[in-house]
């Protein structure tokens, strides 16, 4: 029998949304499932005005918790801050200014939250730059990749350890990228002063993320501070924003749809940070690499002791920390 004419487009139309829908499905991740309430606890989240930040402020304050918005950018924060407790009808939700490209604007953030917060449970370094295409500096003079995703969040995790000791069991997640299995740690460029290249200064900055994370989990054993380092899939954020395909006409109205099929939406991203931050089961493991919501296996660049603690000595020194 001879088919009709339209009900072959029909089947092919409907193939191709049924992979599609396979495929956001695959490409969405798992999701955390847990149901966990936290009224008592306060967690600090940076880069919390958009993206995943945004995502996993609401997220925790929606469970109950008193969220402290840590953003370079006052406006855009108190514009979120409105919004998620118009959402979660939880009115404990900060804004408070943090530059993570000024070690003064993180001293001054982490001596607020010192002298003027009760508790902090969890840390959250969710804050992060990427594909800056001209090598840019921060204030004191560090390369941007670097200076935002690694140096930045490393003092100010320190600064703030006596605070989560004495809230113990507390928690560390810092946000990192598997692209980190690709890079190493560059000692004599560390600061990308010669052959700058923007892929390598991220890529090095996430590998630094991984290094901090194992090595603070070493130095806080016996404290009941444990400390998770996650990559949250390739999502839709305003991360990659400076990146020169983000901004040509092709990438952005013609691309555009095509990233929207692979990349997570910031809801799908977040999973894993928030799986890092509440699940009860994680609650004895420390210094470990999480992804899709489940520990995974960390590259041998990101073991290798000697490296983690010379990087240490380096941020110290660099950070002003000793």
């Amino acid at each position: 029998m001879k088919l009709p004419k339209y009900v072959v487009p029909i089947s092919i139309v409907g193939s191709t949304i049924g992979a599609f829908t396979l495929f956001r499905d695959k490409m969405g991740g798992l999701r955390y499932d847990g149901e966990e309430r936290i009224p008592g606890k306060t967690v600090i989240v940076t880069g919390a005005n958009t993206g995943l930040g945004k995502v996993t402020a609401k997220e925790l304050a929606n469970r109950g918790a008193r969220v402290i918005m840590a953003c370079r950018d006052m406006t855009k924060c108190e514009e979120a801050c409105a919004e998620i407790i118009e959402e979660t009808f939880n009115r404990r939700v900060v804004c408070k200014k943090l530059d993570l490209a000024s070690l003064e604007s993180i001293r001054e953030f982490a001596d607020d939250i010192n002298k003027n917060e009760k508790r902090l449970d969890i840390l959250i370094n969710n804050a992060g730059v990427m594909g800056l295409s001209k090598r840019e500096l921060t204030r004191d003079g560090f390369e941007m990749h670097l200076g935002v995703n690694h140096l930045g969040p490393f003092l100010l995790t320190n600064l703030l350890l006596d605070k989560l000791k004495a809230c113990a069991p507390s928690r560390v997640v810092t946000l990192t990228s598997i692209v980190y299995r690709k890079a190493q740690i560059e000692f004599d460029n560390l600061n990308s002063a010669r052959d700058y290249d923007y892929r390598w200064a991220y890529m090095q900055s996430k590998l630094a993320n991984v290094l901090f994370s194992v090595e603070l989990a070493r130095r806080l054993e016996g404290t009941n501070v444990t400390t998770y380092v996650v990559h949250p899939g390739l999502s839709r954020t305003e991360l990659g924003r400076h990146m020169n395909m983000n901004q040509s006409y092709l990438s952005s109205s013609i691309l555009g749809p095509f990233w929207a099929l692979i990349f997570k939406t910031p809801d799908e991203g977040m999973q894993t940070t928030i799986t890092c931050a509440l699940d009860p089961k994680l609650e004895k493991e420390t210094g470990k690499f999480y992804m899709e919501c489940q520990e995974a296996a960390l590259e041998k660049v990101a073991e290798n002791k000697e490296t983690a603690q010379r990087l240490w000595a380096i941020s110290e020194k660099w950070t002003r920390l000793t």
